[in-house]
């Protein structure tokens, strides 16, 4: 039992990095596609010069046919995507709306109580909470660094970001 357990442990930790890699791939390739996009000359490059951020997100392969009268290709249809998602997600950035800011405080409670079930994690925005939970919190030795680590100020938000300073 011990056994299967350590290796259904090994297979989810496995299959939790491979979809971490495909997605960074995936992400890299279509930032690729969406540069050669903007910059070919049969592309939108000049098509989109004089567009708003609001127009472009409102672009559709339908549309760009009806303007340059081509119709875009499979490669040209996901970068004209992959570029709108780097737009909106630039503009929620810029709103400041990307996320609420944590408090130390939260946090530091959550992992006092429940640290061996890695909910700390979960509030901080990581995304391997749940190896903390299948391992109780590597018998309560992850929990305790983290705890200190959550003291020292050492253990942030998952996006980057300081804690809010007004708690």
């Amino acid at each position: 039992m011990k056994k299967i357990f350590l290796l259904l442990l090994l297979a989810f930790g496995l299959a939790q990095m491979t979809s971490i890699n495909a997605t960074t791939s995936v992400k890299n390739a279509g930032a690729a596609v969406a540069a050669k996009l903007l910059t070919q000359e049969n592309g939108l490059g000049g098509m989109l010069t004089n567009m708003t951020p609001d127009e472009f997100l409102k672009l559709t392969p339908k549309k760009v046919k009806e303007k340059t009268g081509k119709k875009l290709t499979l490669k040209q249809v996901v970068g004209l995507k992959a570029a709108q998602k780097a737009v909106k997600k630039q503009m929620k950035d810029a709103d400041g709306t990307a996320g609420t800011a944590k408090s130390q405080w939260v946090a530091l409670l959550l992992c006092w109580f429940f640290g061996a079930l890695g909910m700390h994690r979960l509030y901080l925005g990581y995304k391997n909470w749940w190896l903390m939970l299948i391992t109780l919190g590597g018998c309560g030795i992850w929990a305790l660094i983290d705890f200190i680590r959550i003291i020292m100020g050492d253990l942030k938000p998952a996006d980057g970001s300081n804690y809010d300073p007004s708690f």
